[in-house]
């Protein structure tokens, strides 16, 4: 177990003019034993943050700190880290135990019979231990991350490291293997850094997320920080199926103002905004589909009419697109109700979006100027 720390780090491509930046100046603390997920959409630098702190790519400015030993120029052999890949990198022509001794067979003195003691204890604890004399074109999907997985915990690193080990397994099984790799790492108490693209694996399973676009870090927080207090426009949008819904508004006095609606701000809001620190005329205004109440008649200032355009059912829950009254032919927003709740296309509703659910970004920068506010008895960790 060890505490890692990444200060500064960044990495270009090429020299010049012409270079590419692809992580630019990212620092993050990750604790010993933490499980801290990147996370972002493809080419945010999230897999080539986590070759380097491998050692698979070097680094052109910062530092990456392992328990206090700066590891920058180290081979890959030498940091006591363990990869997990998204293609599992399994040797074909080799069993599932001589895969996963053959790490230890090469970098290690250990004795014949520890590093088999090793490999069938990370075996048993994998669920696998009927599997070791199978080759690789013998086990499924699911399997085969298992194997990869054990490859790594028979080392016994300071840091695991995982890049996108579940994007080749279906969904049941996915959803599956995000429980039994929480479950593991809880167990093993190794810290631990995972890469993927897929929300729904970020939120349901770090401790922390490091939310990455374009080679810059967005918001480092607890999956929950996140989703209810986004650092800046992207973070909301990104975080969240469906998406949040966004409105560009100006503000004239105490009114946010667009061609489709009104919508009145209370003193409290209107004194976040002035402390704000930003101008504060242009906004963008952001409400969860989950906070809009569909409701049957308007009764504040904050109910405005709408029509159904399209209604998604997911089941437990339906996904509501709806248009304001008069303007049919504008992009719609959504709302989120219950699942046996019957709405129909076409139909004339009122959508409240109450004051207390909105954010306000900088239209210019993004930047969050007003988060929600969330009571603690609303505070609870997703469940997996």
């Amino acid at each position: 177990m060890a505490e890692l720390t990444l200060d500064g780090v960044t990495k270009r491509f090429g020299d010049g003019d012409g270079s590419i930046v692809a992580v630019d100046d990212t620092s993050i603390d990750i604790d010993d034993g933490e499980f801290l997920v990147l996370v972002g959409p493809s080419g945010c630098g999230k897999s080539t943050t986590l070759r380097m702190i491998a050692g698979l790519e070097t680094i052109t400015e910062g530092e990456i700190v392992l328990d206090g030993r700066v590891i920058n120029t180290e081979q890959p052999k030498d940091r006591d880290i363990a990869m997990v890949f998204q293609s599992y990198a399994l040797y074909p022509h080799m069993t599932a135990q001589e895969n996963m001794s053959f790490g230890l067979e090469e970098s290690t003195d250990l004795a014949d019979a520890e590093i088999k003691e090793r490999v069938e204890e990370a075996a048993e604890t994998m669920g696998i231990g009927e599997l070791l004399d199978r080759k690789p074109s013998e086990l499924s999907g699911g399997q085969q991350q298992r194997i990869a997985l054990g490859r790594a915990i028979v080392r016994d690193p300071s840091v695991f490291l995982l890049d996108e080990p579940l994007s080749n397994l279906d969904a049941k099984l996915r959803s599956q293997m995000r429980t039994e790799l929480q479950r593991l790492q809880d167990d093993l108490g190794v810290t631990t850094v995972y890469v993927t693209h897929d929300q729904t694996e970020a939120m349901t399973m770090g401790d922390r997320i490091a939310i990455l676009d374009d080679g810059h870090l967005q918001q480092v927080g607890t999956p929950l920080e996140c989703y209810h207090e986004p650092a800046n426009r992207f973070v909301a949008d990104f975080i969240g199926e469906p998406s949040m819904n966004f409105f560009e508004v100006e503000r004239q006095d105490s009114t946010l103002v667009n061609d489709q609606f009104e919508y009145p701000l209370s003193e409290e809001t209107i004194a976040e905004l002035e402390s704000s620190e930003t101008d504060t005329t242009k906004l963008t205004l952001g409400i969860r589909p989950e906070d809009i109440d569909l409701v049957d008649a308007p009764e504040t200032a904050h109910d405005f009419e709408a029509v159904v355009d399209v209604v998604e059912p997911r089941g437990d829950e339906n996904s509501i697109y709806l248009t304001f009254a008069d303007f049919t032919e504008r992009e719609p927003f959504v709302a989120s109700v219950h699942g046996l709740r019957t709405i129909d296309n076409d139909q004339s509703i009122v959508a409240r979006i109450p004051e207390s659910s909105i954010h306000l970004f900088d239209q210019e920068t993004g930047r969050a100027v007003r988060n929600r506010r969330l009571e603690a008895s609303e505070v609870t960790e997703p469940q997996l």
